[in-house]
């Protein structure tokens, strides 16, 4: 089938009508912190522009001495919808973001990374996508539209190089598959199970386990900035061989019988 009428088709299932959303489900941002003190006041006052209401953000962090604790803590005093959350499941973004899966309830569930690096504005586009029957929105910083500010030059170009041979070499659902801003329907999160144990690959994990059960799925463009305060806990090297086994689980055809870890 044509590249173009797949991409229409598949455009056409992100905004079909969806008999397992409810609309009035009201949005669950998961936020895994790892000192962003300097950053979060900042991050505060983008979710209360951009992020339509009801929302509840669940601020997941590690240790007590954590740099954020205290500047989320004072927030939360006035912002019944803003709740700090311990780390339960081992050290780490991953354990964070399981954390934050076992906090919310049903209906849509967004991880945003607290270093500025993404664009909410574009929530309510993604919002409105997942109401129309996307159960995954992978904002997308390499599709028509998406750009990216900054990042090193390796993680760049590997990032780049997955996403796009995995759309062009088995029709991948988005230009962009490491991309850990994601939209997903809580539901979905909790039968897929997340098997990551590394970092970021969680993202890639669960795109491609919907993409191999067929589940609709959605991009939309975004800008991804690369942040200027803080530290990043993103480890190239040491999370590579976790990366390549989930390419490696997406380039299988779905009919395959190749089971996940």
């Amino acid at each position: 089938m044509p590249r173009d009428t797949t991409e229409s088709r598949r455009s056409a299932v992100a905004r079909r009508p969806s008999t397992w959303v409810r609309v009035d489900q009201a949005l669950s941002l998961i936020v895994p912190v790892y000192n962003e003190g300097e950053n979060f006041p900042r991050l505060l006052a983008e979710v209360e522009r951009d992020v339509p209401r009801p929302f509840t953000m669940h601020v997941v962090y590690d240790f007590d001495e954590d740099t954020t604790v205290p500047v989320a803590t004072a927030a939360a005093a006035t912002r019944p919808w803003l709740k700090l959350v311990k780390n339960r499941e081992g050290r780490g973004v991953v354990g964070a973001i399981r954390t934050g899966f076992d906090e919310v309830g049903e209906g849509p569930a967004l991880v945003v990374m607290a270093d500025l690096s993404d664009d909410l504005r574009i929530v309510p586009r993604m919002l409105e996508t997942y109401r129309g029957g996307a159960r995954i929105v992978c904002p997308s910083r390499y599709m028509k539209g998406g750009s990216q500010e900054g990042g090193p030059w390796l993680k760049r170009t590997l990032s780049r190089l997955a996403g796009l041979s995995l759309r062009y070499g088995v029709g991948f659902p988005t230009h962009d598959a490491t991309n850990n801003f994601r939209l997903y329907d809580a539901a979905l999160v909790r039968e897929l199970k997340i098997e990551s144990e590394g970092g970021f690959e969680l993202a890639l994990e669960l795109t491609a386990k919907a993409f191999r059960r067929g589940v609709p799925i959605a991009e939309v463009p975004t800008t991804w900035r690369d942040r200027t305060a803080g530290e990043s806990r993103f480890r190239l090297m040491k999370w590579l061989p976790k990366y390549l086994y989930w390419y490696g689980y997406a380039l299988v055809p779905r009919w395959a019988s190749r089971p996940a870890r």
